[in-house]
């Protein structure tokens, strides 16, 4: 791809007075998406949570408020206003209420320990936290750890019985203290922050990925594009709002007029029951969003007399999966992206003759991550040494980069990593993979070893650690090992000091448990010497296919 033109000829008859002003330039940001959405379908319903329901220009008007009460509480652009909270209103609310107020969205995991949000609570600078009470002895914990202290609102919600209010307000307390007629304005710069999210950390601490009002507002188009939406869908919330801002798909409903249904947890009756109920069209997650579905009850899964289309990352949908959504009358698309590029960046776009495929070539084109988003500029598999472009025999291996308009702004408080993986002009994925005679591109390995769980992102490293903490361990390596379930989950391969005495594999995995997120622990150990290089390496390809024939 041709690089950028110079800059303009300032003596050309195409810039001579014809310069940007009011009337012909306005910042990008996806919170506009909201404001014409309230203004074009006033009436029509924008969140359905159980019982609850509300409009295009209810939910804006409570996104003024929440604005308008941030600001009031003194929130200054720039600032961060983190959330923990699972894919209720108040989560959706937040996406455009915080930038509208000029601050910066923090998406929490909520699956993490206390040591780590606090680390991101105070890495991130939060002044602002919204929590659920499910999660209010891991918040008590994490703030428990910081020197300045963010405002804390409990987000009071009725599906949800037990866990304690900590906060300095509840949510709709603090929304009745804005102003519904609040006038927001458009970042002074597209380039300004809009969110950040953190990765699971290879080695060391995680990293804070900080995205921007263009990216987002162009992403948002994106998923539009590259899933050949309609207006109006109907987007069932299976996809956690925490991940990369719920891959932008807020502002893209909001962009379509859509209805958002959300669900506090992720379960099959309440999957199919809102499918049913709400004719739900458009539906996100990993592969065991599917498994699930797949293997639900048939009682559940009769009765959905409509295509409901699935969009699906991380690794790909095995075929007994694929039939089973088929049969369902689900379509099924691969996409493929990271934190950094604000989610979806890949997909594997459908050729109708494909169609005539059989189900196994089927599902063998669906593994594939695909071709680029619409708005991304350039997606290449290179020689990360050369930096060339490899061949298009789909068996050289190089490493995926991208570059365009949604790809992140860096890391905070990190440039020597934002300057790796911007090295010669890309963002470097660290995903290694093949392109296809056709361009589609196919990873094949993770060069940080990562584990993909559920839609999670797991380090081995970070589990090595926990594990070479146990006074019995000697040795320690991580591979990921399939899952029926959760696509695949951590095996630990360990060797024990001569004087460890009586170990077993529970004492290991519960040792695990105790210390670090519960679904990041192995869910095997196997015991024994370590295979290794004649300089001493751990073999980890050998363990990745030992752990494949467990």
């Amino acid at each position: 791809m041709e690089r950028p033109l110079n800059e303009m000829n300032a003596d050309s008859q195409y810039s001579r007075d014809l310069d940007k002003n009011e009337a012909n330039y306005t910042p990008l940001s996806p919170i506009t998406y909201i404001e014409r959405a309230a203004s074009v379908y006033p009436d029509h319903p924008a969140l359905i949570y159980g019982a609850r329901q509300q409009t295009w220009a209810q939910t804006y008007a409570r996104s003024c408020r929440f604005a308008s009460a941030l600001q009031k509480h003194g929130l200054q652009q720039d600032e961060t206003v983190a959330l923990m909270l699972p894919n209720v209103p108040a989560m959706y609310e937040a996406h455009f209420a915080i930038p509208m107020a000029g601050g910066v969205i923090n998406g929490l995991n909520i699956r993490l320990d206390a040591d780590a949000i606090a680390f991101q609570l105070k890495h991130g600078n939060a002044k602002v936290l919204l929590t659920d009470r499910e999660f209010s002895d891991t918040i008590k914990a994490a703030v428990s750890q910081l020197e300045n202290k963010p405002l804390v609102i409990d987000v009071d919600d009725p599906e949800f019985s037990g866990g304690d209010f900590i906060g300095d307000y509840e949510y709709e307390d603090f929304l009745n203290q804005g102003d519904v007629e609040f006038r927001w304005q458009l970042p002074q710069d597209e380039w300004q922050a809009i969110a950040l999210g953190y990765t699971s950390g290879t080695t060391g601490d995680p990293k804070g990925v900080v995205t921007h009002h263009r990216g987002a507002y162009l992403n948002a188009v994106s998923n539009v594009l590259g899933w050949d939406m309609g207006a109006h869908p109907v987007y069932l919330w299976t996809l956690p709002l925490f991940h990369c801002n719920g891959w932008c798909f807020p502002w893209t409903i909001a962009a379509l007029n859509g209805t958002n249904v959300c669900l506090r947890a992720v379960r099959a009756d309440d999957i199919f029951n809102a499918i049913k109920q709400h004719k739900v069209t458009h539906l996100c997650g990993a592969p065991i969003v599917m498994n699930l579905m797949a293997n639900a009850d048939e009682e559940l899964k009769a009765g959905v007399d409509h295509q409901v289309n699935i969009m699906t990352a991380a690794s790909a949908p095995p075929p007994a999966v694929l039939e089973a959504m088929q049969k369902l009358n689900f379509k099924v698309t691969h996409a493929y992206g990271l934190t950094e590029v604000y989610g979806p960046a890949v997909v594997c776009a459908w050729h109708r003759e494909w169609d005539e495929l059989s189900l196994a070539e089927q599902a063998g084109m669906k593994a594939r991550q695909g071709v680029r988003y619409p708005m991304l500029e350039e997606l290449v598999v290179m020689d990360p040494e050369t930096m060339k472009p490899v061949p298009r025999d789909g068996e050289t291996i190089g490493e995926i980069m991208f570059r365009g308009n949604i790809v992140m702004k860096g890391y905070l408080k990190n440039p020597r990593a934002s300057e790796e993986a911007f090295a010669g002009g890309y963002f470097h994925s660290g995903d290694l993979a093949v392109c296809h005679e056709d361009g589609y591109i196919q990873i094949m390995d993770r060069s940080k070893d990562i584990i993909i769980s559920g839609g999670e992102n797991i380090s081995s490293i970070e589990v090595e650690g926990t594990l070479y903490r146990h006074p019995a361990v000697l040795e320690a390596a991580v591979a990921g090992m399939p899952d029926e379930k959760w696509g695949e989950t951590p095996c630990a391969f360990v060797t024990l000091r001569d004087d460890a005495g009586e170990v077993n594999e529970q004492e290991i995995i519960d040792f695990c448990r105790a210390n670090m997120a519960h679904f990041k622990a192995p869910r095997k150990v196997v015991f024994g010497p370590l295979p290794k290089t004649s300089t001493g390496k751990i073999q980890k390809f050998v363990l990745r296919e030992n752990a494949r024939q467990l």
